[in-house]
């Protein structure tokens, strides 16, 4: 084995152990962790935004908005209304890894938290090989961008347990063919989810909304 797949065996195996720590520390807290990844400008934040200023008031959530330089993205999710936004600046590191989630995780009041997001940094590549403790990577894919963006990245999509098509109220302005982004999908992962929406028309956030809503767990007041 070279050098270089010793180091990165090393570092991934130390990564995959801290990401475990998280998962059970979150199942311990029964909070729910989406890792939201993208391209950069496929509406990571904007869909972060309205989610926030949706649901705030009705599910205690969190996020952690993780970016090369800057805290931009976590200042515009506290102006929505985030009430626990943490912001992690990678300083050039083109991924979030389960280490600077561990120390951001430390400013989450977890035991009040139910859905913690995860905004990744724009990338496709780095951040599929890397576990953050979450329980699904859900990959965001805007109508400005090519269909073809699962052949491209095949890892990214092979992983995720969702797709979510971003920017529906600009399809017909390009060449993006939505169906044909499912296909491509599909055919890396047949179980992956799809959801369609525009932040900008709220086409399909109703669909996001009681998405995520369903993926936690039912509260004791509402239970049968």
């Amino acid at each position: 084995m070279s050098e270089k797949k010793t180091v990165e065996k090393k570092i991934l195996s130390r990564n995959d152990k801290i990401a475990a720590e998280l998962r059970q520390r979150f199942r311990d807290n029964n909070v729910k962790v989406l890792n939201l990844l993208s391209s950069p400008g496929s509406g990571k934040t904007s869909l972060l935004e309205v989610t926030i200023q949706r649901l705030q008031g009705e599910i205690d959530l969190a996020v952690i908005a993780g970016d090369v330089q800057t805290e931009n993205d976590a200042l515009r999710l506290r102006n929505a209304g985030g009430k626990a936004v943490i912001p992690i600046e990678t300083r050039g590191a083109c991924h979030l890894d389960a280490a600077m989630v561990r120390n951001a995780v430390e400013q989450v009041q977890l035991d009040q938290t139910e859905l913690l997001f995860i905004e990744n940094v724009g990338n496709l590549v780095c951040p599929a090989g890397f576990d953050l403790g979450e329980d699904m990577k859900v990959v965001l894919v805007s109508t400005t961008e090519g269909d073809d963006k699962p052949l491209k990245y095949p890892a990214m999509f092979k992983r995720a347990g969702a797709m979510v098509i971003t920017k529906t109220d600009l399809l017909g302005l390009s060449d993006f063919d939505i169906d044909r982004a499912i296909r491509n999908a599909r055919a890396l992962n047949q179980d992956l989810q799809i959801l369609k929406l525009s932040c900008k028309s709220g086409e399909g956030m109703d669909q996001w909304y009681d998405w995520i809503t369903g993926l936690l767990p039912l509260k004791p007041n509402n239970e049968s």
